[in-house]
């Protein structure tokens, strides 16, 4: 174990939420980055995630608190006002929850391809450092995992965090069940550490963001009368494309036989079928998807006899611009 380093916050703990879904790899980051932390930098460190249904695609947050090696770690409450919040999934920008409690000096972290800066980061603090990193494309590219590369780009951007103690901590907690992901794991979280863009003049509030409320927006007292569910989930207003880790399934028309075996497997009957056009050999045919509600499982393209269906990697506005609706007269 080295000695003590030192944190860049005394007087405070030093506190990263991790903001992501299911099957990123998360709470196996935030678990690597505390261990490394208290076994090999000598600091104090506590680390939890929270989730729900343990599935891909599933709400997940994990929390990371470090401390000096002689200040007690007394509290497992979740991280409500971040030094440094780490984004996994560009749709959960969409979420205000995902921003809030950030410190006016804080850091924002976020996986996405170098390209436009999504509106939503305006609500940032004017004065808090923003960091982009493709980390999935990074991960593609090295048979790895988007949380190889974000551990890399969080050390990249706080040097107290001892980039190769980290990393061993990586190494170590791959190679008794994975190990021919080792290699391919420091390969990514190398080009993690150099491969990020800091961007300027991103948020425009004023101050520290506010923290989410502790409790449930609803419970007992403050539901709604009758028991409404103000956001269901089994509706045409669900919404799954944060369940999509990087990977779209996209129509090419020309190659479509309209056979239907796709629409056979997909669990979420998200293919768009519409009348064949006049004259036509196919009395229906095969539109589009909605990816709203798709998930990105592929087993269309795995199915697809034609290759009409085919495997892309999901880039900003590529789903917007794609998308056939389903219910076209319900919801925009």
């Amino acid at each position: 174990m080295s000695e003590s380093v030192s944190l860049p916050n005394a007087g405070r703990f030093f506190e990263i939420r991790f903001e992501s879904i299911g099957g990123l790899g998360a709470h196996a980051a935030g678990q690597v980055l505390a261990t490394a932390a208290v076994v090999r930098m000598g600091l104090n460190g506590a680390h939890f995630s929270s989730y729900g249904s343990e599935k891909k695609g599933s709400l997940v947050r994990s929390f990371v608190r470090l401390g000096p090696a002689d200040r007690p770690i007394r509290t497992s409450a979740p991280v409500e006002t971040p030094d440094a919040i780490v984004v996994f999934h560009a749709a959960l920008l969409r979420n205000p929850a995902t921003l809030a409690g950030l410190k006016k000096d804080g850091t924002f972290i976020y996986n996405a391809p170098p390209g436009l800066v999504p509106e939503e980061l305006a609500a940032l603090p004017r004065t808090a450092r923003v960091i982009r990193v493709d980390a999935l494309g990074i991960a593609v590219k090295e048979q790895s995992r988007p949380n190889a590369v974000l551990l890399g780009t969080l050390c990249g951007a706080f040097p107290f965090l001892d980039a190769g103690q980290v990393l061993e901590a990586l190494s170590e907690e791959f190679t008794g069940r994975h190990p021919e992901a080792v290699a391919s794991n420091e390969r990514a979280f190398r080009c993690g550490a150099t491969q990020f863009e800091a961007l300027a003049g991103v948020g425009r509030a004023e101050g520290d963001l506010p923290a989410t409320l502790s409790e449930p927006a609803w419970g007992y007292e403050t539901q709604p009368i009758g028991g409404i569910i103000p956001e269901p989930g089994n509706t045409v207003w669900n919404d799954l494309s944060a369940s999509r880790t990087g990977w779209l399934p996209v129509l090419d028309r020309a190659k479509c036989i309209h056979c239907g075996l796709c629409d056979l497997v997909c669990p979420d009957l998200c293919l768009v079928w519409g009348d064949g056009e006049d004259g036509g050999k196919f009395e229906r045919e095969l539109m589009g998807v909605d990816y709203r509600y798709c998930k990105g499982c592929l087993r269309c393209v795995e199915s697809c006899p034609t290759g009409a269906l085919a495997k892309e990697a999901e880039t900003p506005g590529l789903a917007d611009g794609l998308r056939v609706p389903l219910f076209p007269d319900v919801i925009g």
